[in-house]
């Protein structure tokens, strides 16, 4: 029988409380980026190829529960337990906007062409944001049928995904009438949704099912059970032959597109994992986990001997103290800092 090859991952240590969100930037001329939310209140991004950290985002007062980036790596965003949702330059670390809700914010995201931040969270409100006028009041949306959990932009910005907490099924509404033009079924509330990143397909997690559907007919493709219940999904972007999934039972599942077998079964984490999501090349692959700890994985991990990186524990790290490449002016956490 041929031995497994045991995938060593990048260890990336700095946040505190556990990882709940984990987003990757497209392809930049500086490379590609990867942002993290904590309920230690303080995003992290990082490169996401070395997983080395850049710099944290200081200033929410509660657990963040969502992040992103913009598609150029120029600003990013994070929504929170402390009701608003803000948006940081992404270059010096400085918040460039905080937008009060009037409950807790769970979900936001930057639209395809960057001009618009959508948020959702415990008040059952889609807002749009506009970036050229971050003063001006918000579009709200149709009142969601429950507590948004994810949201996320479709068809070049014409349509907006959404999941709630308390429910089954994926909303997708109409941007032009704000108005829900149809659902997805699911049994369990979707706990991850995402468009990928050819636009073709929408990857959803529900309770221990992984769905794929057709972002343009939006009818159901591939549906598999998964061995336990799973809180995360992504596809892989290039070839669109695998799929990650992470879940309660701390591991990081590989499976084949096709056929929903297991290629690969990463163990590690020390906590259920919250989040997974394939780089944008779909050469790796990163989760977050209860454990506090990020790790990326290489899509076809080396032989543990040709691994010269890997330290004395079989595991590589990135962590807060190693690091050589910060950007200036960004904020170094304070050490010994508490969840508000």
């Amino acid at each position: 029988m041929e031995k497994k090859k045991v995938a060593i991952p990048l260890v990336c240590h700095g946040h505190s409380r556990p990882v709940v969100d984990l987003f990757y930037s497209p392809v930049t001329p500086d490379g590609y980026f990867l942002i993290s939310a904590s309920k230690d209140t303080n995003p992290m991004l990082r490169n996401g190829e070395t997983g080395d950290w850049i710099g944290t985002f200081q200033g929410h007062k509660g657990a963040v529960w969502s992040c992103c980036l913009d598609r150029n790596a120029l600003r990013a965003a994070s929504a929170s337990a402390d009701f608003s949702a803000k948006v940081w330059d992404a270059l010096t670390g400085d918040e460039l906007h905080s937008f009060e809700h009037k409950h807790i914010v769970r979900a936001c995201a930057f639209s395809e062409d960057t001009h618009l931040l959508l948020t959702g969270g415990m008040e059952k409100t889609l807002r749009v944001y506009d970036m050229n006028r971050p003063d001006a009041a918000p579009r709200e949306l149709d009142k969601s049928p429950g507590s948004v959990r994810t949201a996320a932009w479709l068809h070049s910005d014409q349509t907006i995904l959404s999941s709630c907490t308390d429910m089954g099924g994926v909303r997708l509404w109409d941007v032009r009438t704000g108005k829900i033009v149809q659902t997805l079924e699911t049994k369990a509330s979707v706990t991850s949704a995402e468009v990928s990143q050819d636009g073709r397909f929408i990857t959803t997690a529900d309770g221990s099912s992984v769905k794929f559907w057709d972002a343009n007919h939006f009818g159901l493709v591939k549906s598999y059970d998964m061995p336990c219940n799973v809180e995360s999904a992504s596809l892989e972007p290039k070839s669109g032959s695998k799929f990650v999934a992470g879940g309660e039972d701390l591991w990081v599942h590989v499976f084949d597109f096709f056929t929903g077998e297991e290629i690969a079964c990463n163990k590690g984490h020390h906590g259920p994992v919250h989040c997974v999501r394939f780089a944008p090349g779909g050469e790796s692959y990163a989760s977050g986990s209860e454990d506090g700890t990020i790790r990326i994985w290489q899509l076809s991990p080396a032989n543990s001997d040709d691994n010269e990186a890997a330290n004395a524990n079989g595991k590589t790290t990135a962590g807060v103290n190693e690091v050589t490449t910060k950007i200036e002016g960004f904020h170094i956490p304070k050490e010994g800092q508490t969840e508000g």
